[in-house]
């Protein structure tokens, strides 16, 4: 079968076409965990500084979160748009497009690599470190930001692989960089005994070779549209369509920042750096389990956007019915897995008694009906898909900052629950927010496409 035939979504099976694309992305996306979780497992086994140095690494998720919250602007805004065009023919448009968001990665990158390194003093403090955990977050985080346009350009233009069916190679990206942080972490963090500094180093090259092998396949003749130097001119009203439709993925790692702050923050009052070391191995675990909810709604967002754009309106409920049936039993079944043998996954990150015997309460707590958060991701990912930004950006904004910030603050002054409110204030998110994003789908989405779908079919008679 042709690179054209394999990337054509209106043929074939739309279940087909959907995990054809999402078990390299989920592999890809999981191997592109590991860049951080594989730092988290080692951090967390240094001598005689393990539960320290994990605590001081965890406070700089949210600022890790912020870069990758602008590499989703961009890359999550213009693949949609790019596969419309390309599902309606229109090769120029979706070379421009995706040229554009090649500009915005690499001039946002640099912007932020500079205003952060700036004012990360302060921010860390603001975030819940103490003067014991701060030399470690600085440490790591001072390194990373030096890498963070490799950061940006490898997730963000790793999409236009994807959105054009090379599942493959678009795992190839992160594959490379990950099996070369996995080999230099253990090298530079203790043969050189680097510590933290060794982690953060170790992915900042690893990222590099996976900027550099996403770009060169953007740029060579294997690939169906070329990434070119014209293309890459900002056009004003293409920059506004990008970031409009990726403002809601902007949105969710954005928001996933102020909770993390929000959380350590009110940890670190409650319950001083133990718990905050609680937080980072319970965030750790979700980054892993959610890999393959993430896998299955970014592998459906082409699909549904090239169909929508062919005007197949049947094969765009057929993607959203799949994806939400395929997440909701994974998330089932990693809720049970994760209820039952909760010292395993926490012994993963921690070797310490005390941080391990915390965690377990917290993650039942944390983990409570996990099931819900695919609906939300499901319903997002069908608004995106169709370029319904402002859908998408709502309910992204509903769960985190609507519900779980403000509940964070509030529960743990309540009934006497302490730290144990910090976690409830998810899982009570997850039902709600997930909830009201799917039946709000199911009202506006569905019920367009079986309205276009019955008005195709009566005109064809």
């Amino acid at each position: 079968m042709t690179s054209a035939q394999t990337s054509d979504f209106s043929k074939g099976s739309v279940p087909s076409n959907i995990l054809r694309l999402a078990i390299p992305m989920t592999v890809a996306q999981l191997i592109n965990v590991l860049y951080s979780v594989v730092d988290r497992m080692y951090i967390g086994h240094i001598p005689n500084a393990a539960a320290h140095a994990l605590t001081g690494v965890g406070l700089t998720f949210p600022i890790i979160s912020i870069v990758t919250a602008f590499a989703n602007l961009f890359g999550m805004g213009g693949s949609p748009l790019f596969s419309m065009e390309r599902g309606r023919g229109n090769v120029d448009k979706a070379r421009k497009i995706m040229g554009n968001t090649f500009a915005l990665l690499v001039g946002t990158g640099i912007l932020l690599t500079v205003v952060i390194l700036l004012i990360k003093r302060p921010l860390l403090y603001a975030f819940g470190a103490s003067d014991v955990t701060y030399p470690y977050a600085d440490g790591y985080v001072t390194i990373y930001l030096c890498g963070s346009i490799f950061v940006m350009t490898g997730l963000g233009m790793n999409n236009f692989i994807n959105a054009q069916g090379f599942g493959r190679k678009g795992m190839m990206t992160v594959l490379l960089g990950a099996v070369t942080n996995i080999a230099l972490d253990p090298l530079f963090i203790f043969v050189f005994g680097m510590g933290v500094r060794g982690a953060a180093l170790a992915t900042v090259i690893s990222q590099f070779i996976s900027a550099v092998w996403a770009v060169s396949f953007l740029w060579g003749k294997k690939t169906l549209i070329r990434l070119e130097w014209r293309s890459m001119a900002l056009d004003l009203k293409l920059v506004w369509k990008i970031v409009a439709l990726g403002f809601s993925s902007f949105i969710m790692a954005v928001t996933n920042s102020i909770v993390q702050i929000t959380c350590n923050s009110t940890l670190q009052t409650f319950g001083g750096d133990l718990y905050v070391g609680v937080m980072t191995i319970l965030n750790s675990v979700r980054e892993v389990v959610s890999t393959p909810i993430n896998g299955v709604t970014n592998a459906a967002q082409p699909v549904i956007g090239f169909n929508y754009g062919a005007q197949e309106y049947r094969r765009v409920r057929a993607g959203i019915q799949f994806t939400s049936v395929l997440c909701v039993i994974y998330t089932t079944l990693v809720w049970l897995l994760l209820f039952l043998f909760p010292q395993f996954f926490i012994g993963l990150f921690s070797s310490e008694e005390a941080l391990r015997e915390a965690a377990v309460p917290s993650m039942h707590i944390y983990f409570f009906g996990f099931f819900m958060m695919s609906l939300q991701m499901a319903g997002q990912a069908a608004a995106v898909a169709l370029g319904r930004s402002k859908q998408a950006v709502f309910f992204s904004l509903f769960r985190k900052v609507i519900i779980v910030v403000p509940l964070t603050l509030l529960l743990p002054n309540l009934f006497g629950l302490g730290v144990n409110g910090v976690f409830l204030a998810e899982p009570i998110s997850n039902f709600i927010g997930g909830g009201a994003c799917y039946i709000t789908m199911l009202l506006t989405i569905w019920r367009e496409m079986v309205r276009k779908e019955k008005a195709q079919n009566a005109s064809a008679k």
